[in-house]
């Protein structure tokens, strides 16, 4: 058996066991909600098959608009397997956002999902930085979707002049959050309209000027 077969083995492997969530080994394992957990493990407890009822695959958690009412001017409600038990072992999850007139979600990343946004109301513009620092950004309308990758610092705001309204859904029952920016910045509302300005500016100059990407903004 030559080494370049032997090598695409491994990499087969690799792809299988990389992935964001391992493959369910049953048809579905609803979350078994009790009390507080006492055994930790990596996932969630299933409910016994016996009691596994249909409305467990259903949620109304993103039926209603978010509060807006902070400097922000944004909310944002991340649905995983732990408030929605028909996700438990799918490696899915999902989240409303909902932003107001001038409203931004402000710097993170999710370090265990790929994100895919998807823009139910309004006009957004949402972009990633890369590990080059190399900052892609684009204005997005109602229909559209854009990709934000795994571990990648993202962000959007509302570029119209009403609600706007996004959906996302991640490859991971649990894709976490991490905020970058909020750990190391006081943000006041001075430093956001700021931020919301100079975003704005950098999608306005990649649109005239036709680029691919632009370099990360400076304050």
């Amino acid at each position: 058996m030559n080494t370049s077969f032997l090598f695409c083995i491994l990499l087969s492997f690799c792809f299988r066991f990389c992935s964001s969530d391992n493959d369910n080994l049953r048809d579905y394992c609803p979350t078994a909600i009790s009390g507080p957990q006492t055994i930790f493990i990596n996932g969630l407890p299933c409910k016994n098959p016996v009691t596994v009822m249909p409305s467990d695959f259903k949620t109304t958690l993103l039926n209603h608009e978010g509060d807006t009412d902070n400097y922000y001017r944004s909310s944002m409600n991340i649905v995983t397997a732990a408030e929605f038990p028909g996700l438990n072992t799918l490696g899915l999850a999902i989240a409303r956002t909902d932003m107001a007139l001038d409203g931004m979600v402000m710097p993170h990343a999710h370090p265990r999902a790929t994100e895919m946004l998807f823009i139910s109301k309004g006009t957004v513009i949402a972009g990633f930085v890369d590990t080059k620092n190399d900052l892609y950004l684009r204005r997005l309308h109602e229909g559209d979707v854009y990709v934000l990758p795994q571990g990648m610092l993202h962000f959007y705001l509302n570029a119209g002049y009403e609600l706007a309204t996004a959906f996302s859904y991640f490859n991971s029952q649990n894709p976490g959050v991490v905020g970058i920016a909020n750990a190391l910045f006081d943000f006041t509302p001075d430093f956001v309209k700021r931020l919301r300005e100079r975003l704005l500016l950098s999608l306005t100059a990649l649109e005239i000027e036709n680029i691919r990407n632009l370099t990360l903004f400076k304050f």
